[in-house]
């Protein structure tokens, strides 16, 4: 059921009249009534999509400023969640009582809430809510647990929807165009369309024989490749680092599958290659950037964002509470997953905000 979510997930991201429906999916894997997608960019309004029950309340919070700057809206947007938590913990009893948005959600039957904050490698940000009935009580582990592995298709998804801005792209050579990052479609391997963009990341990408493409950096490109071949047998979203001194400024190349309508609006493409940067704004700092980037946990988060501030492994593990052990665990998870091996290298990729060249 996971794998099937993922792939709509991925066709709404590029036809967002799809969005009320997998948000609809989402919610029934948690044991949810409801669910939102909210988008938040820098000087720009904000933009959403409910399932088909909360469109209308969705369309009257994006345009009525007491509902938008409600009491949980602005703690989230504050907090800014990596996982899914549970709202309510956040706010008082008085709070919850008297915040508008809730009050008009206990009006239409919802009571708890569970949100998470993606933080997008482009600036914006993407906020997932979701909420139960009131009948049936608050989230349980069982409920945060299929969230937060949904949560890295979530955040890819994300990152297609924010740069087309909830737009529906019409053919291929349009997509591209609106993705304003560098990116190119794949078929079988060999690259079918690729954007202006795309062509000009000659310290990035690589042309190979018979129309492949390679990553410039070796290691990265052993990962590159690897990514190319499983994904090929196991439709799965990855995201992996490029940071070797070829390539420049770090970056990451999202190997995203096309399934279902996006298949068919990409004329028949099976992948998707989207490089990204990381790209601070006043809504994501740098460090925040790569919850969204490379499926850090919370903990990891965390230690990821001591290191950055210029702690040692050792003082941060104080801060935290935690064994050295237990950090040093934590550290050797988040050099897995961001393709680094020194911590010297992983505080660089943190504290990198440089954005490609357009």
């Amino acid at each position: 059921m996971t794998a099937e979510i993922a792939d709509e997930l991925y066709e709404a991201a590029f036809i967002p009249e799809k969005w009320p429906s997998v948000l609809t999916r989402v919610a029934d894997a948690a044991s949810s009534t409801g669910g939102a997608l909210f988008m938040f960019t820098d000087g720009a309004p904000a933009r959403g999509k409910a399932v088909p029950a909360l469109q209308p309340l969705m369309e009257e919070f994006l345009a009525d400023d007491s509902l938008r700057f409600s009491t949980a809206a602005a703690r989230m947007s504050a907090v800014q969640p990596a996982s899914f938590v549970d709202v309510d913990s956040f706010l008082t009893p008085q709070e919850i009582a008297e915040d508008p948005a809730r009050i008009r959600l206990r009006a239409l039957g919802f009571g708890a809430h569970a949100c998470a904050a993606i933080a997008l490698p482009t600036g914006e940000v993407a906020m997932y809510v979701f909420q139960r009935a009131l009948k049936d009580g608050g989230y349980g582990p069982e409920h945060f647990a299929i969230l937060d592995g949904l949560r890295p298709d979530l955040a890819r998804a994300s990152l297609v929807a924010a740069r087309l801005g909830l737009e529906q792209a019409r053919g291929t050579v349009d997509a591209l165009a609106m993705m304003r990052l560098p990116a190119a479609v794949l078929s079988r391997g060999k690259v079918k369309a690729a954007n202006h963009l795309f062509e000009r990341q000659g310290s990035i990408f690589a042309p190979t024989a018979f129309g492949g493409v390679a990553i410039a950096d070796e290691e990265s490109d052993r990962l590159f490749q690897e990514a190319l071949r499983a994904t090929a047998a196991e439709p799965r979203a990855r995201s992996l680092p490029v940071h070797g001194a070829s390539a420049g400024s770090p970056a990451v190349v999202h190997v995203l599958p096309l399934r279902r309508g996006a298949h068919d609006l990409f004329g028949g493409g099976d992948l998707l290659v989207v490089a990204t940067a990381i790209s601070a704004s006043a809504l994501v700092p740098s460090p925040t950037i790569l919850t969204g980037l490379f499926d850090l946990t919370q903990s990891e988060v965390r230690l990821a964002t001591a290191l950055a501030k210029g702690l040692s492994l050792k003082a941060a593990a104080e801060e935290a509470g935690l064994r050295f052990s237990t950090v040093r665990t934590y550290l050797n998870r988040i050099f897995r997953k961001t393709g680094t091996n020194q911590q010297s290298q992983l505080v660089a990729l943190l504290k990198s905000a440089h954005p490609l060249q357009h």
